[in-house]
């Protein structure tokens, strides 16, 4: 480990939650982006691939968003209420296509609009810009919900591994979607 990184701040329990505030008073995109990052733990590059098709089916009661992960895997994860009521404002009336745009354009964002829309959000909610895309873990989350989760933006959750058995022999509790780690940080 690198001198700098042992000395990376994390966010404080309030830090969170003013960023996916003010996200949404930015734009139903930077607030979209906001909650795919920061509760649903996407990476950048996921979050600028989701597509209003990939979070339209229910399954076991929970609405869940389909994504192809790091490596190509295939991943499934269930989508709370605040966030789908998000992701509909910002789909509108749309019934396919990318989810969030650019706001000039209306053209579908990639990675680096991603961090850019990040760094702006940061910087109107008074995050410092190496604190808001530090990758640090949130005390008290539940790491066997979590083993399918991590984020590009304030780090809510534990990562996901490149292979998942590294973590899964924790998760007694794998698949169950009603006590998955998102519905303990949307909370």
């Amino acid at each position: 480990m690198h001198q700098d990184e042992s000395r990376t701040q994390g966010l404080d329990r309030l830090e969170p939650v003013r960023f996916l505030q003010v996200a949404q008073t930015i734009s139903v995109h930077h607030g979209a982006l906001a909650y795919l990052l920061g509760i649903n733990a996407l990476r950048a590059s996921e979050a600028a691939a989701v597509r209003i098709e990939d979070y339209r089916e229910t399954l076991r009661g929970h609405r869940v968003l389909h994504l192809v992960g790091k490596g190509s895997k295939p991943a499934t994860m269930p989508m709370t209420v605040p966030v789908l009521r998000v992701l509909d404002a910002c789909r509108g009336e749309r019934t396919e296509g990318p989810l969030v745009l650019r706001s000039v354009s209306r053209k579908p964002i990639d990675r680096r609009d991603c961090y850019r829309m990040v760094i702006r959000i940061a910087k109107v909610a008074r995050i410092p810009r190496h604190i808001a895309r530090a990758r640090c873990g949130t005390p008290g989350s539940p790491t066997p919900s979590m083993q399918e989760s991590r984020c590009a933006m304030p780090r809510l959750s534990v990562p996901r591994h490149a292979d998942p058995r590294t973590t899964e022999h924790y998760d007694r509790a794998r698949g169950n979607l009603d006590r998955h780690g998102f519905h303990f940080l949307t909370g």
